[in-house]
């Protein structure tokens, strides 16, 4: 009777779950992409998934018939409520047929376009084979099989949000999106600047601007430090955010461990969403404006930011001047 069970489980281990085709393969609890293969644009199923179940990565469209490649919550499932996390090409989208993520040989990990032209790449060599994983934490990292040497990580370069024990450092920032439905990069940066301070900035078309802390603060008014040049913040999975420049805060329902994720919103606010499980809504714990209007072109040129506590920002334009979209006054 033993050795029927030994083959039954020598073939669950060997064979590739059906869901993802040959394109991945299951290894030690993590949806593995292998050298050689390739997830399409074209197949819902073809993602990675991470053990805990909680994290997607895959193919998520932008707009019509545009798609980057992403790591977002898995719950709640509907595909325009999904809430992304990181994106590998969110200024230049791929078109929805015939692109590939694809894993070479040679260690280096492309996303292509229907044209086969190379929009995103790791930029990684490898003689070791290796292998891309999604692990609990939300990061995607590329490792190489036999000496688990990390090649790439995606926790070195967030797009416009941190997880729990993602590091910020000297060599990452975080940029916010355009708008709620337009994930491109926006004008919004959190980022060290040259005196070590953790800093928000305003980087539009026409100026730029630094706003928190209030740039008419000296470090040490706004209760931060210059002198330590390591340039690190950290977010911990109890909501303590610490960073090098002596700033840090706790959320609100700090000391519970939930799902957290640090947002530079596209309003240029940073906040701190938190859940308690998959199906629960994203509740803001801490933000850096509870005013709004103190943000820098929270309402564009030309135009006059009102705080209304039962609406929130409200914008209207100069004397003289005209709405031209619901950002500017022309």
């Amino acid at each position: 009777m033993a050795t029927p069970f030994i083959l039954i489980v020598f073939c669950l281990i060997t064979s590739p779950p059906s869901a993802s085709s040959s394109s991945s393969t299951h290894h030690n609890d993590y949806i593995t992409l292998n050298e050689g293969s390739s997830l399409s644009v074209e197949r819902p199923d073809h993602v990675l998934i991470s053990p805990n179940a909680i994290f997607t990565a895959g193919f998520y469209p932008v707009g019509e018939n545009a798609y980057s490649f992403a790591i977002w919550f898995t719950e709640p499932s509907c595909s325009n409520c999904r809430t992304v996390v990181w994106m590998a090409n969110r200024d230049a989208p791929i078109n929805g047929r015939n692109s590939k993520l694809s894993l070479l040989k040679t260690g280096n990990l492309i996303l292509t376009d229907a044209g086969k032209s190379v929009v995103w790449a790791s930029n990684t060599f490898s003689l070791s084979s290796s292998s891309l994983q999604l692990y609990d934490t939300g990061n995607l990292v590329l490792i190489t099989t036999t000496n688990r040497v990390i090649l790439w990580q995606s926790f070195d370069a967030p797009t416009d949000t941190l997880l729990p024990l993602q590091p910020l450092n000297r060599d990452s920032l975080l940029v916010s999106s355009r708008s709620l439905t337009n994930f491109s990069s926006g004008f919004y940066k959190l980022a060290f600047d040259d005196d070590n301070v953790l800093r928000l900035v305003y980087d539009g078309p026409e100026v730029s601007s630094a706003f928190w802390p209030a740039h008419w603060l000296l470090s040490r008014e706004a209760g931060r430090s210059s002198y330590n040049s390591s340039r690190i913040a950290l977010l911990d999975a109890f909501g303590n955010f610490t960073s090098s420049d002596n700033f840090t805060f706790f959320s609100a329902d700090y000391g519970v461990q939930l799902q957290r994720r640090l947002t530079l919103d596209f309003d240029g606010n940073l906040r701190l969403y938190s859940r308690e499980n998959e199906n629960g809504s994203w509740v803001i714990s801490w933000q850096a404006f509870a005013q709004p209007c103190k943000i820098h072109a929270a309402c564009g040129p030309n135009s006059v930011c009102k705080y209304v506590p039962s609406f929130g920002r409200k914008c209207s334009c100069l004397p003289g001047y005209k709405i031209k979209n619901p950002a500017d006054c022309l």
